[in-house]
């Protein structure tokens, strides 16, 4: 009996380490197996407990990322010094012993020595007395110190990254005027027309997509980061870069403009948002897909916005495309690649859809014919 619990608390001190290394040293989203299902676990119960504060639904929803942060730092320490506590619990008072005190041999006492001998701070009062043991209380104050620092460096990491990505969507809010819109993004980057230095526009935001992308995977907690202004949202966010360049694609003149929707900028800008888009959703939802056509409600509502982008692209002096049923086509073949997965994010983190994809006509100028 003691041999099997000596040998499931080593077993579950391997799985903890390995589920450390795998989510802060291999740095793949996919890859953590106990750490991203405790965060995904904690977001859900948020999610679904903000439903019912009305009001304060976004406050409660942005405690989410912390949150989820210090429960699994708390599970990885538990349950290290829980495996411990069973390797030591069969040796107390014989190959670990007090010398000053009678030592109890209850499993909590297991408890306290294993954990202080992980947390190398200060001294149980027992002491191991054969070299196996030695080498195990050795063992876990390098592992106490050695995932001490590992996630103090994560944390640092982690905010830097959280810091360049807040800033990446306000970029992005202003370069919309703050409307979530995918055409004045477009107006911005071809002011009259003239695309020669807008495409430095594409290109600098198709590097920030693309690093936003790869922060996911080297520090995946970061997913559950939610703040209360929607503007931060990276549904919006990738919401408004798809919608962007599915525009650009679909409705730009071909004759004069044309190569633009050819450009590198462009064409990283797109793939850049997408791969964020799949990303996202092959953690939070892989039932998700594309496969189903839209209804004709959702084509409708892809069809008004599309003309509404075309006045305004056109009242911002962009020659647009001659044929605009033949743009639709494009723009809605464009759309139905990631409409339906900004509508299946958007809710995993308590985002309403009002808040993603702007009302139909809400951006349009006092003026601007209906």
């Amino acid at each position: 009996m003691a041999t099997l619990e000596a040998l499931s608390g080593g077993a579950l001190l391997l799985i903890v380490l390995l589920d450390v290394f795998l989510t802060i040293l291999y740095a793949r989203l996919e890859s953590s197996f106990l750490a991203m299902h405790v965060a995904r676990v904690t977001a859900r119960a948020f999610v679904r407990i903000s439903w019912w504060l009305g009001a304060r639904r976004a406050r409660f929803v942005s405690l989410c990322g912390p949150t989820a942060l210090v429960v699994v730092v708390a599970l990885w320490f538990s349950l290290l010094t829980f495996g411990s506590a069973l390797i030591v619990h069969p040796a107390l008072t014989r190959e670990i012993r007090n010398p000053t005190l009678q030592g109890g041999t209850d499993f909590f006492t297991a408890l306290y020595v294993a954990g202080v001998s992980l947390s190398i701070v200060g001294s149980s009062g027992y002491e191991p007395t054969t070299p196996g043991y030695r080498l195990l209380f050795l063992a876990e104050s390098g592992i106490g110190m050695s995932l001490m620092s590992l996630i103090i460096a994560y944390l640092v990491q982690l905010y830097s990254a959280l810091l360049r990505r807040n800033s990446v969507a306000l970029k992005m809010h202003a370069l919309c005027e703050g409307k979530a819109d995918g055409a004045e993004l477009v107006c911005r980057a071809g002011p009259r027309g003239h695309f020669d230095s807008g495409l430095s526009v594409f290109a600098e935001l198709a590097s920030d997509l693309a690093y936003v992308r790869e922060s996911l995977h080297f520090y995946p907690l970061l997913l559950y980061f939610r703040f209360e202004e929607a503007e931060y949202s990276v549904s919006r966010m990738v919401h408004v870069a798809l919608d962007a360049a599915s525009l650009t694609m679909s409705s730009l003149e071909q004759k004069s403009l044309g190569w633009v929707a050819d450009s590198a900028a462009v064409t990283q800008f797109w793939r850049a948002a997408l791969l964020i888009l799949h990303t996202l959703i092959q953690d939070l939802d892989e039932h998700s897909s594309t496969k189903d056509p839209p209804s004709p409600e959702t084509l409708a509502f892809w069809r008004a916005r599309y003309q509404e982008a075309l006045r305004r692209l056109r009242a911002a002096g962009i020659p647009t495309i001659a044929d605009d049923e033949h743009g639709f086509r494009r723009y809605s073949e464009l759309r139905a690649r990631w409409d339906n997965f900004v509508k299946t994010l958007a809710p995993k983190l308590a985002y309403d859809m009002s808040e993603i994809d702007r009302p139909l006509n809400a951006t349009r100028r006092v003026g601007e014919p209906p």
